[in-house]
């Protein structure tokens, strides 16, 4: 209970996975769901990250290759790899992940990132790092993989993937 009497969730769910040789999560809340890799459509003039769109469920959704985002060498994708499909602020993104999977923590076992000595990773990407046993998770903050302006540049990929598909 906080000091107001209310009840303080001390579990959290999370959605990790692996991205090369780090292990990130992500706030079960931020996650719209997640789907094996399907054919990516490439887009012209997209930041060298976007990988292209997809089209879920009717709706065109721009694929991060997270790797390539985060600064990161990865290996071939495989059959764990995935797309995990994020809300980053108002923009549906999705991130190529592998291994993708649900666990708990508990809120106390996150620590604020200090500068990642061993991580290759930008800390601005980064909420905090949580212990599980001898694996450290990453959390990333998924709001700010993209800045405002690559957001809006994916956002307009996604307006001119509609159109080109309501104009076929």
């Amino acid at each position: 209970m906080d000091d107001k009497g209310f009840a303080v969730e001390r579990e959290m769910q999370l959605v990790a996975f692996k991205v090369g040789r780090e292990e990130f999560g992500v706030d079960v809340k931020k996650v719209e769901g997640v789907i094996s890799m399907v054919d990516i459509t490439r887009m012209p003039r997209a930041p060298h990250f976007v990988e292209g769109i997809i089209n879920l469920r009717g709706q065109i959704i721009a694929v991060v290759d997270l790797a390539d985002r985060l600064g990161i060498e990865a290996p071939e994708r495989g059959s764990a790899t995935r797309i995990v499909v994020v809300e980053a602020q108002d923009v549906k993104v999705g991130l190529i992940v592998d291994s993708p999977e649900v666990i708990n923590i508990d809120r106390e076992d996150i620590e604020s990132s200090p500068a990642l000595a061993s991580s290759e990773v930008e800390t601005s990407f980064i909420r905090g790092v949580v212990k599980l046993g001898d694996r450290l998770l990453i959390l990333l903050d998924v709001d700010r993989v993209l800045t405002d302006e690559e957001r809006g540049e994916v956002g307009e990929i996604d307006l001119e993937a509609g159109e080109t598909e309501a104009g076929e």
